[in-house]
């Protein structure tokens, strides 16, 4: 009861110190004269992902390696399937143009090239660095586009955040009293990740892949789905792209560069997790593609998708008798499912943009 006592306090502070410290960084940035467009781009795009970043970083820190890649690619699988899914139930979702044309490739590239390096099992430092250079390209790119902009390209919600006037002090305390928390709350959530564990009998990787990546994702959760029920449904899928892209380019990056051992990615994780994190990526192309939206049938495959990924990673890790059934329905049931309908809502996009041409 005490481990997931502490696991739970771990998430809220998670949760409470990236809150704080996107808030305090962003009037800090204000006051120093950073327009809100370079605000929203950088400091409240990457704080989503502050929890991820911090349970990471600790985790290769500490030497729990493998734990470090599971975080990542975990989060991202359940942003995708979990989140879009949950979002797209509630409200059919619009997909911007710029998200099909330059941001869903990138989240797709970025995670072929996780793959591509973890084919021997592990992140090496070198590695890791470009992943890291890989986000200084990507940020300047942001801040370039958005000038390029002008002030169509503004952030409002950063422009209310800063219209509140508070005290210098008590930005740099939220700052502070933020990082404190991010690291308290990594510190907790990744012993009782460890804990848990060594008392199921299972690799950190699985516990990373699972309660470890929904956990961190928590702020996601929340900023897509108040997001969605406020109308604002591209804002919703922006966040849950944008968030994969910083938390393979910074958080791997980053966490590599700090661990004393490469990052390790096991058979399972390389075989498996990852290739399903690209398999997922790739997925959202003709489900963006088609129509422009995710509408609430693609939500809900999106969500069998992911409950079918947990249960067969559950089944796996405790070597059910049901296994091999389970594999088959998989393989052989939901993906060509979702194969078909992808195809037919390809067609029916096709000759939707016929007739429009033709008329």
């Amino acid at each position: 009861m005490m481990t997931w006592l502490f696991l739970g306090i771990g998430l809220i502070l998670l949760v409470a110190g990236a809150d704080l410290l996107v808030k305090g960084a962003a009037r800090l940035a204000g006051a120093f004269g950073v327009p809100s467009l370079v605000i929203g781009l950088t400091v409240v795009a990457f704080g989503t992902s502050a929890p991820e970043l911090a349970v990471s970083v600790k985790a290769a820190y500490a030497g729990q390696a493998e734990l470090a890649i599971a975080n990542v690619v975990g989060s991202n699988i359940f942003n995708v399937l979990f989140i879009l899914g949950v979002a797209a139930l509630i409200m059919p979702l619009v997909i911007s143009k710029q998200l099909i044309r330059q941001d869903v490739p990138i989240m797709v590239g970025v995670s072929f090239l996780v793959m591509w390096m973890v084919r021997d099992l592990q992140l090496d430092k070198i590695e890791c660095a470009v992943l890291f250079a890989g986000l200084l390209s990507y940020t300047f790119f942001l801040f370039k586009q958005g000038k390029a902009q002008g002030a169509e390209g503004g952030d409002e919600e950063v422009e209310a955040m800063l219209k509140e006037p508070q005290p210098m002090w008590q930005n740099l305390l939220f700052v502070i009293g933020g990082l404190a928390l991010l690291v308290l709350g990594a510190r907790w959530l990744v012993e009782s990740a460890i804990a848990l564990a060594t008392a199921w009998g299972v690799n950190e990787a699985v516990i990373g892949l699972t309660i470890v990546a929904a956990g961190t994702s928590l702020p996601e959760v929340v900023t897509s789905i108040v997001a969605t029920i406020r109308g604002e449904r591209d804002i919703a899928v922006g966040n849950v792209v944008g968030s994969n892209i910083f938390n393979v380019l910074c958080v791997l990056g980053l966490s590599g560069l700090v661990s004393p051992i490469p990052l390790v990615a096991g058979e399972q994780m390389s075989q498996l997790d990852i290739p399903v994190m690209l398999a997922v990526a790739l997925l959202c192309v003709p489900f963006f593609f088609a129509g422009a939206i995710l509408n609430r049938i693609e939500g809900a495959l999106f969500l069998t998708a992911y409950v079918a990924y947990t249960w067969y990673l559950v089944a796996l890790t405790l070597k059910m008798d049901y296994l091999p059934q389970l594999q088959n329905y998989i393989v052989y049931g939901l993906i060509p499912v979702i194969g078909v309908y992808v195809v037919l809502s390809l067609l029916n996009d096709f000759r939707q943009r016929r007739k429009q041409v033709a008329s």
